[in-house]
């Protein structure tokens, strides 16, 4: 027996009665045809919670008349266009400002299609806030418009609700028939009930309730928003005018988000209506196609339509699937992980809440639909190997680039139907898990980003490449940057750009992993003696090739050499060259090769054909229709005469500051105040004083194990924090933020994002290099935090470098760090100073760390 506090009434006694009264904590669904309807059974309502003083709140979203009105109604105005995120939180938000026992009216729920484009997420937001109004012992009234949304979407609310009831006005005679009424049950609680004043009348006789039914199987049965949608928009493209205008103005609305900044306005001013149908058309679930994908297909767009009609005989044919944004949250939702996700909104669990959906986000299922479009799409692209790339609403615009926080995922795509299906779902779950990364969350936090809606589209494409034996790959793959910030020569024009070339996958070009380095490419001179000397190339080029092995199902690297002796349907003289160096080196030995030795120069490439003209004038076209610096990744496939065909596989602002004004160099007086002094550095123009130096001592580095190397890079991190920001220099052998730790200190960036300089420094006797990566992820954050890089090569001309200028002074580092892992303390040396500056001449190339300089004047 239910306790009478735990009753409420509908306001009609009969109904009541049919139907054993409302309980707290019921969600009472009303599924009419029209407000005005919904409005007859509102009123009765209304009156009776207002007789037993309830607390009555209207929450508000609709431009639709109001339904409630009256002093003692506690009404909020929200705003949906704000995202489902923000919305749902700001009704939770309400919901426990008001606490127990409180009476809702919501507005149409329908309505909230004009701003969110996705029954799913009308499903989603029921279904994530019934449960908190459940709990708070309140009853809400929801009208639900019959027509407006999809059976599904009905079925969705159906399974929440604990009142479903169906109002029909036949002749201006109201019938409720109850369709769900949880926890309890009558021999006619479930036939329809004609509404005569205060009482409720089953209709039972066969006659009356065919006559109800008939006028319901009437009722069209309209496909989902999103479909009527599209449908709408192919329309108004045959009609033209102002039909096409609004189609556009909503097409892009669902597509892109409803973003009134820079990059926003830019796609929509190059996407035709054209190009979103086909993203459309690609579309699997709804939602935004986030940042990278946006990127991607304004960039081709852009280049597509150049007016000098340049570009589109260069680029190659584009591919690819969207999962919408709001997969992503129905993903959370349907796997009961909302909690996690609304805990993290809170500062002090933003980081362990993200943990948390780290480690549960691989585990979960997708919606049979879901799964279907990834059938499909699967169907669509063959056995050709993918890739799953991560496409968040906030990636690759402009201020947060994101560089290499979200993973990405090459498929082989190679299998049955049924295991490439399940390879692709592992795939986009770890793109999903790849969002509460911890460099990603601290990322967010550090750039003021961590309330901001960030949900995750995923982007599906189609590897450029071809087949060469058992493997796939493309010729060539890189990274181009319209606005060159390294440049070894005054004389070269920055505002040519660059790129970083590499043969194979463009993994290589944009990760600091293996041994070698890729090709960088001043596009003022592509042939720069500098970037192209013979002895470093032959040092440090290229060694190895990421490549999909088609037979093993997975991406993985192999030695140019024997690439090379791969055909590849296209001339080998384009991307590489003898060895000159290694030749002269066997010479001089008395031995011979059997397979030549050769390096990834490039010299066709860049000297007989058109590729750098297209290069340079492609990232031209891009920075100025951006009106900023971009940032683009891209393939090259040569056709078997040798013309090269690109994709841009994406393309965002390049986070940079340019060099700044001149600043006065010091003079170097004395040597022994020298720290360092070189001409390989990325910041501008620069005068930095410097606190403390913090040293990771190469002779001591060396000595370490794998894990005590690592132990190394965690040490870093809490100095990280410990130091003052932007006011200390890391100094260490090789490449600071490494995979490999046998290269250098792998830190991640987010150990490092607090300082303000980064050296990298050879030591010959552990093989360590610094590498210049200039273009890859690592570098886009040194360069959007504003981090200055120096690479001091000590064998260079005119080189000078001095790491007893610090470690010849007092170690602080236990002042700084408590618990210190044994034989780590002699590894990492930290000295405090009050007068090193830090200097750089962007004009001269030259930049020098010394004590004194003019610091305290």
């Amino acid at each position: 027996m239910v306790a009478p506090q735990r009753r409420a009434g509908t306001g009609i006694p009969g109904l009541d009665a049919a139907i054993d009264g409302l309980r707290i904590g019921d969600n009472v669904v009303w599924h009419c045809d029209t407000l005005a309807d919904f409005s007859r059974v509102l009123a009765p309502f209304l009156a009776a919670a207002r007789a037993e003083g309830r607390h009555l709140v209207y929450v508000r979203f609709a431009t639709h008349p109001s339904l409630v009105s009256g002093e003692d109604v506690h009404v909020h105005e929200l705003d949906p266009r704000a995202g489902f995120e923000p919305f749902t939180l700001a009704v939770h938000a309400l919901i426990a400002a008001h606490g127990r026992e409180a009476f809702y009216v919501f507005d149409s729920l329908a309505s909230l299609l004009d701003a969110w484009h996705s029954d799913l997420m009308v499903t989603n937001f029921f279904q994530v806030t019934c449960p908190f109004l459940y709990e708070l012992d309140t009853i809400a009234a929801f009208p639900l418009l019959r027509g407006e949304v999809s059976a599904a979407t009905v079925a969705g609310i159906r399974d929440t609700a604990q009142v479903l009831l169906d109002l029909h006005v036949l002749d201006d005679v109201v019938h409720v028939h109850p369709l769900k009424v949880e926890g309890r049950s009558s021999p006619t609680m479930f036939y329809p009930h004609r509404i005569d004043g205060d009482a409720a009348v089953p209709v039972t006789s066969s006659t009356a309730a065919i006559r109800l039914s008939a006028r319901r199987d009437r009722i069209r049965r309209r496909p989902d928003h999103w479909t009527r949608l599209v449908e709408a928009s192919y329309d108004a493209l045959e009609e033209g005018g102002p039909a096409a205008g609004r189609a556009h103005a909503s097409l892009a609305d669902a597509l892109l988000g409803r973003d009134d900044g820079k990059l926003g306005t830019l796609a929509r001013r190059h996407l035709t209506l054209p190009d979103l149908l086909v993203a459309a058309s690609r579309s699997i679930g709804t939602g935004h196609i986030g940042g990278k994908a946006i990127g991607m297909l304004t960039a081709r767009a852009i280049l597509l339509r150049d007016p000098q009609a340049r570009f589109a005989e260069h680029l190659e044919p584009h591919d690819s699937f969207h999962v919408g944004a709001d997969v992503f949250y129905s993903y959370l939702v349907s796997n009961g992980w909302w909690r996690h996700r609304l805990e993290q909104r809170s500062p002090d669990r933003f980081l362990a809440a993200g943990a948390e959906l780290r480690t549960l986000l691989p585990t979960g299922t997708f919606p049979p639909a879901v799964r279907e479009a990834f059938v499909d799409a699967l169907e669509h692209l063959g056995q050709s190997p993918i890739i799953v790339r991560s496409s968040s609403l906030l990636e690759d615009n402009y201020g947060n680039a994101f560089a290499g926080k979200y993973d990405s995922f090459f498929l082989a795509n190679q299998g049955s139907p049924e295991d490439r299906l399940h390879a692709l779902e592992d795939a986009v779950r770890a793109v999903y898990a790849s969002a509460m990364n911890e460099d990603a969350l601290v990322y967010r936090q550090t750039r003021g980003l961590a309330e901001a809606d960030e949900q995750m589209a995923v982007l599906i494409m189609r590897v450029s490449g071809d087949h060469h034996g058992p493997l796939f790959f493309p010729h060539a793959a890189g990274v181009g940057n319209s606005d060159n910030l390294y440049t070894p020569d005054p004389s070269l024009d920055p505002d040519a750009g660059m790129l970083r070339l590499v043969v194979g996958l463009g993994t290589r070009a944009v990760d600091r992993t293996g041994t070698d380095h890729a090709r960088l490419v001043a596009l003022a001179d592509p042939r720069h003696r500098r970037l192209a000397d013979p002895e470093e190339l032959s040092a440090g080029g290229q060694r190895r090739v990421d490549v999909l092995d088609l037979a093993a199902g997975r991406l993985t690297s192999v030695s140019l050499a024997d690439v090379v002796r791969t055909d590849v349907s296209a001339p080998w003289s384009l991307l590489v060259s003898p060895d000159t160096v290694a030749l002269r080196r066997l010479a001089e030995r008395g031995r011979r090769s059997e397979h030549p030795p050769v390096v990834a120069d490039f010299a066709g490439l860049l000297n007989h054909t058109g590729f750098p003209t297209v290069m340079r004038e492609a990232l031209a076209v891009l920075e100025d229709a951006y009106d900023y610096p971009v940032d683009i990744e891209f393939t090259c496939n040569l056709t078997a005469e040798g013309t090269p065909k690109v994709a841009i596989v994406q393309c965002r602002p390049l986070q940079t500051r340019g060099p700044g004004p001149a600043v006065a160099m010091p003079q170097i007086t004395a040597r022994d105040d020298v720290l360092f002094a070189c001409d390989d550095f990325m910041g501008g123009n620069v005068r930095l004083p410097l606190s403390h130096v913090v040293t990771v001592q190469a002779q001591h580095y060396l000595g370490l194990s794998e894990g005590q190397r690592h132990g190394v890079a965690r040490l870093i991190g809490q100095l990280n924090r410990a130091l003052p920001e932007a006011s200390f220099a890391l100094v260490g052998p090789g490449r600071w933020g490494t995979t490999t730790a046998s290269l250098g200190v792998p830190v991640r960036f987010a150990e490092i994002n607090r300082a303000a300089a980064l050296v990298e420094a050879t030591h010959a006797g552990g093989g360590f290099l610094p590498e210049l990566s200039y273009g890859s992820h690592f570098f886009a954050d040194l360069v959007e935090t504003g981090i200055f890089y120096a690479a001091v090569f000590d064998t260079r001309p005119g080189v000078i470098f001095r790491p007893e200028v610090a470690v010849h002074r007092p170690n602080v580092l236990t002042e700084l760090v408590a618990d210190i892992e044994t034989g780590l303390l002699e590894v990492v040396h930290v000295a405090r100073f009050d007068d090193l500056l830090l200097a750089s001449d962007s004009a001269t190339r030259r930049v020098v760390c010394l004590r004194g300089g003019g610091v305290s004047g």
